[in-house]
C-alpha cells in the first residue's frame, strides 16, 4: 500500500493579526445569523474593482474559507483569482480605520485608494 500525502492548500490571501482581531471584533457583535465575513472586489470606483467586507450568512460551495481565532472568514470565489498573494491587514490613527488591502495582482489604483485594476 502507497501512502500518499495531500498537500494543505494555501490559503489564497493572509490575514495579519490585526486583521484576524477585527474580524474577531466583528463576528463579537456581529447579527445572529453571521456566520462569518466575506470578502468580495465588485465592479465601482474609478479603476473598476474594490474592496468589500460584509458578514455573511450561508456558506457558498465555492468561496474560500479560512479559519481565524476569531471567526471564519471567506473570500468570495469569483474573486479569489484577483486576490492571490494579497495580505489583508486593519489599520487604524486619529483619523481612519479600515482593512488595507497589498496585493501583488493589482497593477493599478485610484487615487483615493478605493477601487484597483487587474
Amino acid at each position: 500500500m502507497t501512502d500518499t500525502k495531500t498537500r494543505e492548500k494555501p490559503a489564497a490571501i493572509t490575514l495579519t493579526p490585526a486583521a484576524e482581531q477585527r474580524i474577531a471584533k466583528l463576528m463579537a457583535k456581529a447579527p445572529d445569523d453571521a456566520i462569518g465575513v466575506k470578502l468580495s472586489t465588485p465592479r465601482r470606483g474609478c479603476s473598476g474593482l474594490a474592496y468589500s467586507v460584509d458578514y455573511v450568512i450561508e456558506e457558498a460551495r465555492f468561496d474560500e474559507k479560512i479559519e481565524t481565532p476569531g471567526g471564519i472568514f471567506y473570500v468570495d470565489s469569483a474573486s479569489v483569482l484577483y486576490l492571490i498573494g494579497s495580505i489583508m491587514d486593519w489599520q487604524e490613527d486619529d483619523f481612519t480605520a479600515g482593512f488595507v488591502f497589498e496585493n501583488p495582482n493589482a497593477t493599478g489604483a485610484c487615487g483615493c485608494g478605493e477601487s484597483f485594476t487587474v
